[in-house]
């Protein structure tokens, strides 16, 4: 499958703003402001106006990397061994190996043996060629970054992974806290701060959806919930969609409302996690005594028009979610990068989430019955509660554009046909002033001609 199969995405890459490829400038010269889920601490430092750069930055980035992506070695390599086939494209993989160049290498890996068989690494194209070179660079020194690429690639299991990862750890910290150290001494020492930031977070992110997939949620939410303070910026990056979905693992709803409180927020950037599980916890207030038939009788309760109005606004984020949460549509793996409010994000929200809205009794008999009311047909809608308002051009907007538009035609059909062109401009004067002559005319008709010969001298 490609990173979004439907027909109209190529319409919504205008809508939806700048692409990856695009953002990766602004990754290369504020790692921790790129559109991707990790980052570094040195943004602490930066100003607000860095911040609300960012911001804006983040928030026009089209494709993200799936926060809560599976693991190549321990899990995507299992379908190819059943079927034989990849279950990731090219595009996708691509776009993580500029991920991983990004935020795990900088100028001065070359100084280090090991850092600079890794960089190479990060390019080669080859699996098999990835994994011998991070041997390669392990036979040399400890290298935090070739444990993470084997533990992502080699691995075969999330228990071995989990195990490369704490190796990694213990290299990543001794060399953050090192290089944490020697940051203010320069740029060089700066870039390698940003990159020693990148590691570490990545790697304690990794260990915590172990934990999470090892079945110790209470470890993973703890994890997340140390890494978020540790990093407050890196709220914006998506960490607390993996505290969210573990939270409904544990059927702490309470604390997902919190989460939700703090980040469903009108200037950060919205997801389908975000809009998806505000909209389950209201159907939870209501789901189990929904009627589609008592409601038409007696109309909407307060409780239920407010489940429905966070349905209607999840929709209108991602259209493409309710057919793969109602199964309407089979789920294949998620890829390593989504979409935003397109197939690929619905895919990874749904592959994760499903288990989730099955739990709670008739949150899905609600959500079909509000989503066949919608009647939405694989585009954005616009009603009444929408948070997403139809924008409207002003009318002077409109005219200058028009206006432009008629004169540059003018000069261009003038520059091509002068006699032509001149002929018609001759007619168009004299219907022009017709109207004019013919009332001077009237005017000296009525008035007498004494007093006309006055008022010229005048």
């Amino acid at each position: 499958y490609t990173l979004d199969d439907d027909d109209d995405d190529d319409d919504d890459e205008g809508r939806y703003g700048t692409s990856f490829i695009e953002q990766v400038s602004v990754s290369h010269l504020r790692p921790l402001l790129g559109g991707v889920d990790n980052s570094s601490a040195s943004s602490s430092s930066s100003s607000n106006g860095d911040t609300d750069s960012s911001r804006q930055s983040v928030s026009e980035c089209k494709v993200w990397r799936n926060p809560l992506n599976l693991f190549r070695g321990a899990e995507y390599n299992r379908y190819t061994w059943v079927t034989g086939r990849e279950p990731l494209t090219y595009y996708d993989m691509n776009l993580s190996a500029q991920d991983h160049q990004t935020f795990f290498t900088c100028d001065s890996d070359h100084l280090r043996p090991a850092d600079a068989i890794m960089q190479k690494a990060w390019r080669e194209r080859n699996p098999q060629a990835r994994i011998t070179a991070a041997h390669e660079a392990l036979d040399l020194e400890d290298c935090a970054t070739a444990y993470i690429l084997l533990a992502e690639e080699e691995a075969t299991t999330i228990v071995e992974a989990e195990k490369l990862f704490k190796q990694a750890l213990k290299i990543g910290e001794s060399c953050y806290r090192r290089s944490q150290q020697l940051q203010h001494h320069g740029a060089q020492y700066e870039a390698q701060h940003r990159r020693d930031t990148n590691v570490l977070v990545y790697i304690k992110r990794r260990l915590a959806m172990c934990s999470r997939k090892l079945g110790r949620t209470r470890e993973a939410v703890k994890m997340m919930r140390d890494l978020m303070k540790e990093f407050p910026l890196l709220s914006m990056f998506n960490i607390h969609e993996n505290l969210l979905e573990s939270l409904l693992e544990l059927q702490n709803y309470a604390d997902v409302q919190a989460v939700l409180a703090k980040y469903d927020d009108i200037s950060l950037p919205k997801s389908a996690t975000i809009c998806y599980t505000a909209a389950l916890l209201k159907a939870r207030a209501v789901s189990d005594k929904f009627s589609p038939e008592a409601a038409s009788r007696r109309g909407l309760s307060t409780a239920e028009m407010n489940a429905v109005e966070a349905i209607h606004r999840a929709v209108e984020f991602n259209p493409h979610v309710p057919k793969y949460l109602l199964e309407m549509k089979s789920l294949i793996l998620p890829p390593e990068h989504i979409l935003k409010r397109g197939d690929s994000e619905a895919i990874a929200y749904t592959f994760f989430h499903l288990q989730h809205w099955k739990r709670v009794e008739g949150a899905l008999n609600l959500l079909h019955c509000t989503w066949e009311g919608i009647g939405v047909i694989n585009s954005l809608l616009f009603h009444e509660v929408s948070v997403y308002p139809k924008k409207e051009l002003p009318f002077f907007i409109l005219f200058t554009a028009g206006l432009c538009s008629f004169t540059a035609m003018l000069a261009l059909l003038t520059h091509q046909f002068p006699e032509l062109m001149g002929v018609f401009a001759k007619a168009f004067l004299s219907t022009l002033f017709a109207p004019l002559n013919f009332i001077m005319e009237k005017v000296e008709s009525i008035l007498p001609s004494s007093l006309w010969h006055q008022l010229t001298r005048i």
